[in-house]
């Protein structure tokens, strides 16, 4: 979550209060407006409370609009109802709530033998409130486990620079070095080579992403694992790999069944996803799978007596809502593997066929199609010269899309480009609305004298 300061400067001024929010006399149903930034002396009606922030909050953009996140921004009615009836529980709460924790468990087990875990039934995983805390639980499980045979020297973590910036926190706070692999080329992402030859005695992993957020691809998972096989062989590190699927584990098992990226390889130790990304569910929601307890050191796993109940239990977090799990349980139970498909491939139709005519503009250099994650980035082509992709994001904005537009990391920082997400409720009907607005400016962007953006790093809008 963000840090937030106070004001720097005091707002005296009061929230605004429309006289026709009185419940029934526009006047005598007054009250004194409320302070923005201390609690105001007394309470206000519900309806007036209700009516001063939902005023307040048409000002966020619309985020069936919003083409830079991943997270799910529509569900069926009957997913909305389900999180409703279970906004109450506390998913931690196991004992007083043992039908949702039953849920949990299946989708674990759902998961296991989605992502082909050996044994199913003796996968261990849980839910999280994203994948975030799901990545920083498998770091964790790493470095535990690479305690135990360490010689004295400081941990380290190997993966492509372009992994999300989750990875960057885990290292910050638990104390590993970040090895980062920088993008070359036209490759935005790991080399499995270059990853192994980053690895020593003091590897507590390598880090392989099942769809990239800078550009949708996805890293060859199984080529890294035969150069870490190689390695073994060559010097008797084992190295395990975590796979970052918080969007293509979501996507690739339904889409993609010939890509051996999964527990199918025996290297990967454990997999996290988002279920609140491609797995359908609003935010936030994430898993976390290990191939076997032999991944998850059980020291890290606490028994607590909480509320009458025995519960193992392995979180950041403690206490936190139960409507995400059920939803996933009822996301999972209505589509099945044949809707999964379905709704993947509809939107990888969708992300497909927006790259091709994006690409047929003229203007527009792609450097993927969205045949792996349905996502795509473009940059402009080496001949325009009279705006960049700011300029396109800024003016995108200005008819509603949001639309990220980012420079590359090292070794490609002199690539900046727009990205596209496509996502369940992005459908080919405001995709073509999408290329009729971004036709719609060119005209005038050609016109541009140069380029408008003064300062890219103030004006990077990307978000992962």
């Amino acid at each position: 979550m963000p840090l937030h300061q106070g004001p720097e400067k005091p707002d005296e001024r009061p929230v605004s209060v429309n006289p026709f929010y009185g419940e029934t006399n526009p006047v005598g149903g007054m009250t004194e407006a409320p302070p923005k930034h201390r609690l105001p002396d007394t309470p206000l009606a519900p309806t007036t409370a209700y009516q001063i922030v939902h005023d307040e909050l048409m000002l966020d953009g619309n985020s069936r609009l919003n083409l830079a996140t991943f997270v799910t921004t529509w569900m069926e009615p009957q997913a909305g109802i389900l999180m409703a009836e279970c906004r109450d529980k506390n998913m931690i709460d196991k004992d007083e709530y043992p039908r949702t924790a039953e849920l949990e468990r299946r989708c674990v087990a759902m998961l296991a033998d989605l992502w082909h875990a050996p044994d199913p039934s003796t996968a261990v995983g849980c839910s999280t409130t994203g994948s975030s805390e799901a990545c920083m639980l498998a770091g964790m499980a790493l470095k535990r486990r690479w305690s135990k045979r360490n010689t004295g020297g400081r941990p380290n973590l190997v993966m492509g620079v372009n992994v999300q910036v989750c990875w960057d926190k885990f290292c910050n706070f638990w104390e590993v070095e970040p090895r980062l692999i920088p993008m070359e080329g036209d490759r935005f992402h790991l080399d499995p080579q270059a990853a192994a030859e980053l690895c020593d005695e003091n590897t507590i992993g390598v880090v392989g992403i099942l769809g990239s957020t800078f550009d949708g691809s996805y890293e060859p998972i199984a080529d890294l694992c035969a150069a870490l096989d190689d390695l073994q062989a060559r010097t008797g590190l084992d190295i395990p790999v975590h796979v970052d699927g918080a969007s293509g584990a979501m996507v690739a098992p339904f889409l993609d069944e010939d890509l051996v990226w999964d527990f199918r390889l025996p290297r990967v130790a454990s997999i996290n996803t988002s279920g609140h990304k491609y797995g359908l569910v609003y935010p936030g929601v994430g898993w976390a799978l290990w191939r076997s307890p032999a991944e998850l050191p059980e020291e890290l796993v606490f028994r607590v007596n909480y509320l009458g109940g025995d519960m193992p239990t392995f979180a950041l977090n403690f206490s936190r809502p139960g409507a995400q799990v059920v939803a996933q349980y009822y996301t999972f139970l209505r589509l099945g593997r044949e809707g999964y498909r379905a709704v993947q491939q509809s939107t990888r139709d969708v992300a497909r066929g927006l790259a091709e005519r994006v690409a047929a503009l003229g203007d527009f250099r792609l450097l993927t199609h969205g045949d792996q994650l349905p996502v795509f980035a473009f940059t402009t082509g080496p001949d325009v010269k009279a705006y960049d992709v700011f300029d396109v994001s800024r003016r995108l904005r200005e008819r509603g899309w949001l639309v990220p537009a980012y420079t590359f990391p090292p070794n490609r920082e002199d690539l900046s480009v727009v990205r596209v997400v496509c996502r369940n409720g992005f459908s080919a009907d405001l995709a073509e609305l999408f290329l009729d607005d971004l036709s719609s400016l060119l005209p005038e962007l050609r016109r541009q004298p140069h380029p408008l953006t003064h300062d890219k790093e103030a004006a990077t809008g990307f978000h992962h």
